[in-house]
């Protein structure tokens, strides 16, 4: 009798404590995917002419591109909503003609690159009609496919600082006379040249008396 209480004990007891035991971890989540690399191109009001800051973002672009694998470019140019919607879209094709030729001249292969227009149909910053907002007229280059196995960049905290101050002045100061002066500096910081960008619209806003908010760098 002893002998079976004893078996009964111990079978309740490994019972327990397979109850007990914590489930199984999950599966890990499966790694990020990752986002193809993008550049802007920023452009004077009617114009498909590229400036010494957009030359500089195409070369960044040229060296995203070379350190692909199996890759294509698409450059596809937009503008803002000054004008007739079919002289945008014209105008939005010269731009992303004149990025293509660039890339070409760099040493991108012609047929590796795709030319989109889409005129004012996808603002970057939505504003009614007849405005000229200098962050819409741009080419954006996207590089995609085989993309080499590389960390992702961060921003860089000038760049963060000056794009926040990019975006206090089309709060604050849009329509004024300045606004091509904003969007060249944007340009100056989106290039890399944060000494130049970043004075410039700091002293936009506090000319319009708007206050700068704390660089955090």
């Amino acid at each position: 009798m002893l002998k079976k209480l004893l078996i009964v004990f111990a079978a309740t007891f490994l019972l327990g404590a397979c109850a007990s035991e914590p489930p199984p971890p999950p599966p890990p989540p499966p790694p990020p995917v990752a986002q193809a690399p993008t550049f802007m191109v920023f452009f004077d009001w009617d114009s498909s002419r590229l400036s010494p800051a957009s030359l500089n973002v195409i070369t960044q672009a040229v060296t995203a591109f070379r350190s692909t694998g199996n890759a294509r470019i698409t450059a596809t140019g937009h503008t803002d909503t000054t004008g007739p919607e079919s002289y945008n879209m014209a105008l939005s094709l010269r731009r992303a003609n004149a990025v293509k030729n660039e890339l070409v001249r760099q040493g991108v292969a012609a047929d590796a690159i795709a030319v989109v227009g889409k005129g004012e149909s996808q603002l970057l910053v939505p504003t009614g009609d007849n405005v000229r907002e200098p962050q819409n007229r741009r080419v954006e280059i996207v590089i995609s496919g085989q993309m080499a196995t590389t960390p992702p960049v961060a921003i860089p905290p000038p760049l963060d600082y000056c794009r926040r101050l990019s975006a206090l002045y089309r709060r604050n100061l849009a329509n004024s006379n300045s606004d091509s002066i904003a969007g060249a500096a944007l340009a100056r910081c989106e290039a890399g040249a944060y000494d130049e960008g970043i004075p410039t619209l700091e002293r936009l806003l506090t000319n319009g008396r708007v206050p700068l908010p704390p660089r955090g760098y």
